[in-house]
């Protein structure tokens, strides 16, 4: 009995070992947004914190610097109108020439060439836009953002010493062709990703790869949502088995509410992955609504920290059991609320909204907020003209269609009477809801 007692203890001596040294080979995976890096100095900053994990294998997922998405946007729109992009183009163009001035010395040469090297490629595509493909060509420049700062950046922190390389997304992470939110294709995805992530770790310490971004089998270039960085830090986490995800923002952690527009907004220190999902699916903007799922079933923890204060711990996202029941106040801009009527006193059946949620699939619109009465049905959905007017030309013969823009969806989950009244106030309200716990209505605001 006693050597099998002391078996037992050298088996869970063992195992902690073998438990430990794992952990140790395992990698980190670390985000860094727009803001994170939208100027030289942010840069210079996201240099230091990387300097915090010297013995640490890193895999740094980047978005496009600053507001270049929005620029690139609007360039592809006053492309598609038939207007000039070259103002446009130059600006764009200046703001990453001034960034790579301001980080490196007389040898930027190089860094630059690869710069107008990229400029040149945009050029062509803005050329080659085929105008009835609208979200394939939105693709095919929207993701130059994150090419040209994922290039930066890598000159940069060689520049600055650190061991790294750089890996395509669209090279490792395969879709479907459902352009502008593509779908992963898991399987070929965790193939190519553990090839390539493991061929770089064997010859540097960081690998920079950039998020948002996927791609065909057939090689075109696809975009996994607006604001889906987060997500491809959590598709590279679940493929590599990492140890954590770290969310770099300019917020210290995840709030009960937008610290910009909620006064003595509170720190959540620990979030399950459940209550994390619930907040994202109302509109959160902290993380990317696809971003916990793979995480959950990886049981791989996700940290969100500030980068102005990255000794401070911020928030943990985990499996946990902890439930909050202080307010948490959800604000998602940009809505638009369209309401499909009867006229003719026919009720709304299940087989007319099956009709519009048909097409709603087809056109790849979620809806955030719904409700029906007997004569028609309303949903809350983000404002995106190009599809909503597919989607309203697609249904206009079978209803009267009502629509709004320019709206706000508010939630308020563990709401009080109070705090309703101070959320609505001086605001025109279109559509609201209530349940025992969570208050949603979609307002604007009064002239």
């Amino acid at each position: 009995m006693e050597y099998l007692f002391v078996l037992m203890l050298n088996y869970e001596k063992i195992a902690a070992y073998f438990a430990n040294l794992y952990k140790k080979e395992q990698m980190q995976v670390f985000k860094f947004g727009g803001a994170s890096i939208k100027d030289a100095e942010a840069v210079r900053n996201m240099s230091e914190i990387l300097k915090r994990f010297p013995d640490e294998k890193i895999i740094i997922v980047v978005s496009a610097m600053g507001k270049t998405t929005n620029a690139l946007e609007e360039i592809l729109h006053l492309r598609l109108k038939g207007l000039s992009t070259e103002t446009a183009i130059q600006n764009l163009f200046q703001y990453h020439a001034s960034l790579i001035s301001s980080l490196f010395d007389k040898n930027e040469s190089k860094i630059l060439q690869l710069l107008e090297n990229l400029f040149e490629d945009l050029k062509i595509k803005l050329s080659e836009l085929n105008k009835s493909r609208y979200d394939e060509s939105y693709d095919s420049i929207i993701s130059f953002g994150e090419m040209i700062s994922s290039t930066i950046l890598l000159g940069f922190l060689q520049k600055e010493a650190f061991s790294i390389s750089k890996v395509d997304a669209k090279d490792c992470i395969r879709t479907d062709n459902s352009f502008r939110d593509a779908l992963v294709n898991w399987g070929k995805t965790k193939e190519t990703i553990k090839k390539s992530i493991q061929h770089e770790f064997n010859q540097n310490q960081l690998v920079i790869t950039q998020g948002f971004l996927g791609g065909t089998q057939e090689g075109k270039i696809t975009t996994l949502g607006r604001e889906g960085s987060d997500f491809t830090a959590a598709i590279f986490a679940y493929c590599t088995n990492a140890k954590a995800v770290t969310i770099w923002k300019d917020v210290p952690g995840i709030l009960n509410g937008d610290p910009k527009k909620i006064k003595d907004a509170i720190l959540y220190q620990e979030l399950s992955y459940q209550e994390a999902a619930e907040m994202t699916y109302y509109g959160a903007s902290v993380i990317h609504p696809k971003t916990i799922k793979p995480l959950a079933i990886a049981s791989i923890p996700m940290h969100v920290r500030s980068f102005y204060e990255p000794e401070k711990g911020g928030t943990i996202i985990h499996d946990c059991k902890i439930i909050h029941e202080i307010p948490c106040i959800i604000i998602k801009e940009k809505q638009s609320l369209i309401t499909f009527k009867l006229t003719d006193f026919t009720f709304i059946t299940e087989a007319l909204i099956s009709k519009i949620f048909e097409a709603l699939n087809r056109h790849h619109i979620k809806i955030n907020m719904m409700q029906n009465t007997a004569i028609s049905f309303s949903i809350c959905v983000n404002d995106d003209l190009h599809r909503l007017d597919q989607l309203m030309n697609e249904l206009k013969d079978d209803f009267s269609i009502f629509y709004n823009k320019g709206l706000e969806l508010v939630t308020i989950k563990n709401f009080d009477e109070s705090l309703i009244s101070r959320m609505t106030e001086n605001k025109e309200i279109y559509l609201e809801q209530r349940t025992r716990k969570n208050y949603q209505v979609v307002v604007k605001n009064e002239v």
